[in-house]
């Protein structure tokens, strides 16, 4: 009989994910890992960035869910190519579904969004290959979440606090939300955003964009 370690599927997938980095590099694609709970706002914000980078960068998306097709359909709607991954259960993508996403995404664009199973525990555990990771955190969920669940918050390049326009119906301050961020993921950046009316979209798209010049030196449609 032979025996599986644990140890041994984790290398595997380490080695998936660094298969799927090295891929995005060969190809000059910048990939980031959209982590959130559910209904935080990831694929709203998704509707509200991809208008705005599509034209230039050429966006796909992967779409993680453990079932339905509807938020990939929010994606196809804006004439962005998308793949749909459902999970059946499981509580996040792993580097593989990632990979076999991938073959099935036209080549070309410079940016892909990775939009992962809605989770603030599993997602922040398994590497995809992605470059960036950021954490869409909703002004809905209170400003407790980034200390309940601090791996999220730790390894995120950048936090989108999302619904803001909804704050003059809470009984919370922004301030209140940035402090504990500031604690909680002191070296990422943050951005309040609403998607509903454009609040800070454009701030955040600037972010994605110096990413992008960051990770590579040439401009879209060269190297």
């Amino acid at each position: 009989m032979k025996v599986i370690l644990a140890r041994d599927l984790q290398a595997a997938s380490e080695r998936v994910a660094e298969a799927n980095r090295n891929r995005f590099r060969q190809h000059g694609v910048l990939a980031i890992n959209l982590m959130g709970s559910p209904g935080a706002g990831k694929t709203a914000l998704l509707e509200a960035t991809l208008p705005r980078l599509h034209p230039r960068y050429g966006c796909t998306v992967v779409e993680g869910d453990i079932a339905t097709t509807r938020d990939g359909e929010r994606i196809a709607a804006l004439g962005v190519p998308v793949v749909q991954l459902n999970t059946g259960g499981a509580c996040h993508l792993d580097p593989a579904m990632v990979a076999r996403a991938l073959e099935e995404l036209p080549g070309g664009g410079r940016l892909l969004f990775v939009e992962n199973v809605g989770n603030l525990v599993c997602p922040a555990e398994v590497d995809i290959g992605t470059d960036r990771t950021v954490v869409v955190f909703s002004v809905t969920e209170g400003p407790d979440k980034p200390e309940k669940y601090p791996l999220a918050f730790s390894r995120a390049d950048a936090v989108v606090l999302s619904k803001v326009d909804l704050l003059p119906h809470l009984d919370l301050r922004r301030e209140d939300f940035l402090d504990v961020l500031g604690r909680c993921a002191p070296a990422a950046a943050v951005f309040p955003v609403s998607a509903r009316t454009g609040e800070g979209v454009d701030a955040w798209c600037a972010w994605i964009e110096a990413q992008v010049t960051n990770q590579y030196s040439h401009p879209p449609g060269e190297g």
